[in-house]
């Protein structure tokens, strides 16, 4: 789903607290079901929207450890 400069306006876009401010962040913001994520550096750029229940279950699994990088 693609979202508009119209819709991504109604959210407030936040960076994780444990952003080390290196420049390799991405922002997200609540919409009302879906969460908006776009690149920190690029802020007028591309966005991805994703449904609410879907960023839950991706939240939970960032969580479980299921995509550590290691």
């Amino acid at each position: 789903m693609e979202i508009t400069s119209n819709d991504s306006s109604r959210g407030e876009w936040r960076k994780s607290s444990r952003s080390s401010g290196n420049g390799q962040c991405v922002e997200v913001a609540a919409l009302e079901d879906a969460v908006a994520v776009r690149d920190s550096k690029l802020p007028a750029g591309a966005r991805l929207t994703v449904g609410a229940r879907q960023w839950d279950a991706f939240l939970q699994d960032v969580k479980a450890g299921r995509h550590d990088m290691s």
